[in-house]
């Protein structure tokens, strides 16, 4: 095969010597031709062919691995850089099949052919998952509770709007699918009959309420339910075993069963019970903290105690005249970009504490910035004395 012209010809040259360069006879700016930069640990993906690039047509491409994302930019270079196309995109002699590959002779090449001059490559930075529009996608049908009733009889013929199933959200969301399952996961996403579904405040209060209420009926410890006989009991009720045993992951967790015969024992999680009933009690807007309190722990089950610091990144207080009220902020309400998320903070206080800002920071992640990073990007930091708490307000 003549190698004339081929990319093989640059890789082989020896040192101090020459050969010609010509234009390739289809050379041209060939936009769909970009060159992209790579860290060698990427490779492997790269050339098996497990990377893709994710995003719609009005938004900026992310380019993803399985479990990581990556911001894509043009970095321009002021050298020419050529591209040489390879072997196997060059035209063959008519006769080439005909002819036996071991007796042909060839000359060294001569010189080679450039299809085109590259203005600059491709770089990858890895960033955080673009996962605030996933909670806006799931949000415009959440799964309530008249839906139910029909889960058993899904047909698969029913018409299908603003609900999802995984290749529609790797369609849309710009993350991993490792990010976009964590995502999901901490949404409390839930598939149903292949669709991802955010259940409504009245469907998941329904099934939490009928689990508790099943639990004192039976005589079911907090920190043992037994799956089988949960599920058992709470189908008979008119719940679906899967909506059964996702109200246990989200408010419990599975326990050690070496003891226990291999029955799957649930312990409920204390601080999840608690938060949902806050949650529920504050939906109806601002609310004294003292009647909070109370409410509060009238509406817990027997057996559990709250406190206040359950509430963390979920209410703010503020005293008014002598009174201190509380209100629903919950930090899984706040968008995942810093600047965003700083800036939502800073119209709804113009000044934190930072013992008081810390639990709607806590969770940003942006590779390569620390919290403290984050505080210096975006705040400024004003003490008056040594021995008072620092202030950050608005950058």
């Amino acid at each position: 095969m003549d190698r004339s012209g081929d990319a093989e010809a640059v890789l082989d040259l020896q040192p101090n010597s020459s050969i010609s360069v010509a234009y390739h006879p289809d050379f041209g700016p060939h936009d769909d031709l970009l060159l992209l930069e790579l860290d060698e640990k990427l490779l492997p993906d790269v050339l098996c062919e497990r990377v893709s690039l994710r995003g719609e047509p009005d938004e900026e491409a992310v380019f993803c691995t399985h479990s990581k994302t990556y911001g894509i930019k043009f970095v321009g270079t002021s050298n020419s850089v050529f591209l040489i196309p390879p072997t196997n995109t060059l035209s063959f002699p008519k006769n080439a099949m005909n002819v036996d590959c071991d007796e042909q002779k060839f000359d060294k090449p001569a010189s080679i052919s450039v299809l085109k001059v590259a203005s600059g490559n491709l770089e990858l930075v890895e960033v955080a998952p673009r996962l605030d529009k996933l909670k806006l996608l799931l949000l415009q049908k959440p799964f309530s509770i008249e839906e139910v009733s029909e889960m058993d009889t899904y047909s698969g013929s029913e018409e299908h709007i603003f609900v999802y199933r995984w290749d529609d959200l790797i369609g849309r969301i710009q993350a991993s699918d490792s990010e976009l399952r964590l995502g999901l996961e901490a949404l409390n996403a839930l598939e149903i009959n292949g669709f991802w579904r955010i259940l409504d405040d009245k469907c998941i209060d329904s099934v939490l309420n009928m689990l508790l209420h099943n639990a004192v009926l039976n005589d079911w410890s907090f920190d043992a339910l037994p799956e089988n006989e949960v599920v058992s009991v709470m189908e008979s009720d008119g719940f679906p075993s899967k909506l059964s045993t996702h109200c246990l992951r989200v408010y419990g967790s599975k326990v050690d069963n070496n003891d226990h015969d291999g029955v799957s024992l649930w312990k409920l999680n204390e601080k999840e019970v608690c938060l949902h009933f806050a949650r529920r009690i504050l939906r109806n807007g601002k609310v004294k903290k003292d009647k909070f309190l109370v409410e509060w722990n009238s509406k817990i089950p027997r057996g559990m105690h709250t406190r206040f610091e359950m509430l963390e990144g979920e209410v703010l207080t503020e005293r008014i005249g002598v009174e201190i009220w509380i209100h629903a902020f919950s930090v899984s309400s706040l968008p995942s970009t810093p600047a965003e998320r700083f800036s939502i903070l800073f119209k709804e206080r113009p000044k934190w504490e930072l013992k008081d800002l810390d639990p709607y920071i806590r969770d940003l992640k942006v590779p390569g910035l620390s919290s403290e990073a984050l505080l210096l990007k975006y705040t400024r930091r004003s003490q008056p004395r040594p021995d008072v708490e620092p202030i950050f307000s608005a950058r």
